[in-house]
């Protein structure tokens, strides 16, 4: 008998309550009994008296039955002045609390709802809330990594933007007027392209005298390329009579507007999500499938019979027809612009460039041949320029080509091109440089947007710790009070509610 008594009852809370109805220590209908007791004990909660204890019973959640004997035992205080001589009470709070607790009593409705109280804590409160408290932990941690997303993507958009600055040469702080300003320049420039073009004498003789001995050639090789390596970069109208002109009359090019795209005009499209980019050849990306209608190729292309073509921009000049009337000695319209500014004669000078290169390429390689007896025996009657030729003298040739080919097909000059031949070019490029701006920008506010929501998710977290912690110490509460009075009924023998856990 010892030893049965001292054997501990284990209960699974989840199955608490039939665990008390099987056993006959509450009735099946212990539920209806509660709602009608917490009826009446609405209508005794609105006449209470003033006491800190009570109030602080009253705060809570839910009362139980044990609330209710603490609430009685109280009144026994406060209303001990409308005791009779028979010792019962008088006072209408002591005559409803104490009826309050003689229903809860009968057929041990309170265990039932006690049970059930546990159960719902455990099975439902609790793990409502640590749910709750994981998806905001969960929030926390999207939101933070698409904080990082943001920061970098919009590091990476200023980073491009100077970047593309960069390739055109200017600084980003004002793009229309910056790259207007680099057109000044440009005359220049090609003025000293020309002038270098005097170090190709001997490269053009070499091809000269190779293309006569081997093609018995009668025609001029290289004629732009000769021309400008004599006279520099001269004006078409040079070129086109030999005649040195006594009036220049420059055509007149349309300044683009500065400043006319505004944050309101551009439609920016959905920069949250993912958005769809198309390469240009100058190696921009142009975000958001904008089409620019722009295209230039980086690299030096072999486009046979066509040269490079540098696109058909629109040019707003007065063009003035080589045929039509003009007086003499006055060089106007395309005639009035140098042959590296003009597109056909600085693309028939490119051509040549990159013939000569070509020839060069091919006669490094062939003199770099040793023993090669079947061309050495060829080349015997060539002129002393062919023969003396060396492989290193070549190489040195074929640099100084390059040099010059480089400097006219590199990206910048392609720009500054395309910005003074079309002043819309300008006006797209601009669009283009402020579109990454304005993305960076608001890749910054949505940073702050997600971390705005991230603090919301951490204030969530930090109002639903509490109240699981409130919940489990009710708990243990409740398991307390029905493990003691599970006891009483079985003798004191242990009892241990098993799977409390909130």
């Amino acid at each position: 008998m010892e030893d049965i008594q001292n054997l501990p009852i284990d209960i699974q809370t989840s199955k608490l309550t039939d665990w008390l109805v099987d056993r006959r220590h509450c009735s099946l209908k212990w539920q209806s009994a509660v709602v009608a007791i917490r009826e009446k004990m609405t209508a005794a909660l609105q006449d209470m008296p003033e006491n800190q204890e009570i109030r602080q019973l009253l705060s809570g959640s839910h009362i139980h039955y044990f609330h209710c004997l603490r609430i009685v035992e109280i009144l026994k205080g406060t209303e001990a002045s409308s005791k009779n001589i028979f010792g019962r009470y008088s006072s209408q709070r002591m005559k409803d609390w104490q009826e309050i607790v003689s229903l809860y009593e009968k057929d041990n409705a309170y265990l039932g709802e006690l049970a059930g109280l546990l159960s719902r804590i455990v099975s439902y409160e609790g793990p409502a809330l640590r749910k709750q408290i994981a998806k905001a932990q969960q929030l926390q941690q999207d939101l933070s990594r698409r904080e990082l997303e943001c920061q970098s993507a919009g590091a990476d958009m200023k980073e491009r933007y100077y970047a593309a600055c960069k390739q055109y040469g200017i600084t980003g702080e004002n793009v229309a007027r910056e790259l207007q300003a680099l057109v000044k320049d440009l005359p220049a420039t090609l003025d000293e392209m020309g002038k270098r073009a005097a170090c190709l004498e001997e490269a053009i003789q070499l091809y000269t005298a190779f293309t006569n001995f081997v093609c018995d050639w009668s025609e001029p090789v290289l004629p732009m390329l000769t021309f400008i390596q004599r006279h520099g970069n001269t004006t078409v109208y040079e070129w086109r009579t030999g005649k040195v002109p006594m009036v220049i009359e420059r055509p007149v090019v349309e300044e683009a507007p500065l400043d006319m795209v505004t944050e309101e005009t551009i439609d920016w499209g959905d920069l949250s999500g993912g958005a769809s980019t198309e390469e240009v050849g100058s190696g921009i990306t142009v975000e958001d499938g904008v089409d620019w209608g722009i295209t230039l190729e980086s690299g030096k292309e072999d486009t046979g019979t066509g040269g490079i073509d540098w696109g058909e921009p629109e040019v707003a000049i007065e063009v003035v027809g080589a045929g039509t009337d003009c007086p003499e000695g006055v060089a106007r319209g395309e005639d009035a612009l140098s042959l590296l500014e003009n597109s056909q004669t600085r693309n028939q000078f490119i051509d040549e460039l990159m013939e000569l290169e070509l020839f060069l390429c091919q006669r490094l390689a062939e003199t770099s041949e040793e023993g090669d007896l079947v061309a050495m025996s060829q080349f015997q009657l060539a002129p002393a320029a062919v023969q003396a030729q060396s492989a290193r003298r070549t190489r040195v040739l074929l640099a100084d080509v390059r040099r010059l080919l480089e400097g006219l097909t590199s990206l910048r000059m392609q720009h500054l091109f395309m910005i003074q031949a079309s002043p819309r070019y300008v006006e797209r490029v601009s669009d283009m440089l402020k579109q990454k701006l304005k993305q960076a920008d608001l890749l910054v506010l949505k940073r702050a947007s997600l971390a705005q929501r991230r603090q919301e998710a951490l204030d969530d977290q930090a109002r639903l710790e509490p109240t699981v912690d409130l919940l489990a110490s009710r708990a243990k509460e409740l398991q307390k009070l029905i493990e003691a009075d599970i006891s009483k009924r079985y003798n004191k023998r242990p009892v241990n509610l098993m799977g409390v856990h909130v």
